[in-house]
């Protein structure tokens, strides 16, 4: 593997336990702010809300820097704005300090998904996007664990010392291991917000923000799920939480073999059934641990098998604004974030069980699909005005 991968792969490493790692933490934060656990959940759409605002505002300031330096000022804006947590004193300035955490994060991917794409061998671009989102899945099974860990039996502040450290290694073999990629010219604005003119975007762009939030309708309420309706302990989250590790490890890699092996809509679309099926199981059969645990690897796999598909379909749609395109799809990711967090806390806060917000993904999940058929349907329809 090429050191510059791991160094883009270090920055999702970064990323993923900033994004999940609140999930975990939701039920200590709440008890140490006073607040309930459904207004605790809006630190999670306070986050995805940065990310749909710095996605494509970053990219744009950006756009002329060398990849180099644009991932370097990244890294340390990753790192700044995540050492304000730990040393928030009040809810709001917290739920201040996510937003500002979140800006960075949907333009390193999306300048990394391109870089990566650069460093890839011809027919390899999805497994080669893939590995630098496997810090993201790394993160799920190694970082988010040991912060929900750490929060937990110690101080949910110290967790966000962890991330400030692994932001910093971030930037340091970035600057280490990056190679100078010269930038592709003067990039003009016009033509880059030109891309945003296309159904086909827009269409990716909801199949992204609606039907990813079935996801975050299900782990933005694990901690709860798993101890109110499993009846697992707290102490148990934290372990609990490698399992779908694993399966968003597991499943990242798939997806990005499906990406390149198969046309990506109808792998999304595939995928996306599957993603329903499986949170019908996880509201119907969660009482029973043994299930739980089987269902937590299961979704984390699943959900994360879409990633490399959908960010192959943008890449694709958005010639010559790959950059904003990706970077976009990142802010679409983190509307699903919000979507999920919001919408899968409404049953909650209307005194419904834990197990309900899993509904709400389904709902997410078929409305992603109902997207994507449309997205083929536009497909088919260029390809036959092309013939013609």
């Amino acid at each position: 593997m090429k050191k510059s991968l791991i160094a883009l792969s270090l920055g999702g490493l970064t990323i993923g336990i900033t994004e999940f790692v609140m999930m975990g933490l939701l039920p200590d934060i709440a008890s140490d702010m006073k607040v309930s656990i459904p207004v605790a959940g809006y630190l999670i759409s306070s986050y995805a809300l940065g990310v749909v605002i710095g996605a494509p505002l970053l990219v744009i300031l950006g756009r002329n820097l060398p990849p180099k330096k644009m991932l370097l000022i990244l890294a340390l804006m990753l790192t700044f704005f995540n050492a304000l947590s730990i040393i928030a004193p009040t809810y709001n300035f917290l739920f201040a300090s996510r937003f500002l955490s979140g800006l960075p994060h949907g333009a390193f991917f999306g300048v990394g998904a391109v870089v990566a794409s650069r460093l890839a061998d011809k027919g390899k671009e999805a497994q080669v996007i893939s590995i630098m989102f496997a810090g993201l899945t790394l993160a799920n099974l190694i970082g988010v664990p040991i912060g929900t860990y750490i929060g937990h039996h110690f101080i949910w502040r110290y967790t966000f010392i962890l991330i400030a450290f692994v932001g910093l290694l971030t930037f340091l073999f970035i600057s280490l291991w990056m190679p100078k990629l010269e930038k592709t010219g003067d990039v003009n604005m016009k033509t880059q917000l030109l891309f945003f003119k296309k159904t086909e975007a827009w269409l990716i762009i909801g199949i992204t923000a609606i039907g990813f939030g079935g996801l975050f309708a299900w782990i933005s309420y694990i901690a709860p799920l798993l101890i109110n309706v499993s009846k697992f302990s707290p102490e148990d989250v934290s372990y609990i939480l490698i399992l779908a590790g694993l399966g968003m490890v597991v499943g990242n890699f798939a997806g990005g073999k499906l990406a390149d092996k198969y046309s990506p809509a109808p792998t999304v679309l595939a995928l996306l059934f599957i993603m329903v099926i499986d949170l019908l199981l996880v509201y119907s059969f969660s009482f029973n641990q043994y299930v739980s645990l089987f269902l937590t690897f299961l979704t984390g796999a699943i959900s994360f098998s879409v990633i490399a598909p959908i960010q192959m379909l943008m890449i694709k749609t958005a010639k010559d604004a790959e950059m904003i395109a990706s970077a976009a799809l990142q802010g679409s990711f983190n509307i699903g974030n919000a979507l999920g967090a919001f919408l899968g806390g409404m049953p909650l806060a209307a005194g419904y069980g834990f197990a309900s917000p899993n509904l709400i993904g389904v709902g997410m999940a078929v409305t992603g699909m109902l997207i994507t058929l449309a997205l083929m349907q536009k497909h088919k329809s260029n390809l036959q005005l092309q013939k013609a």
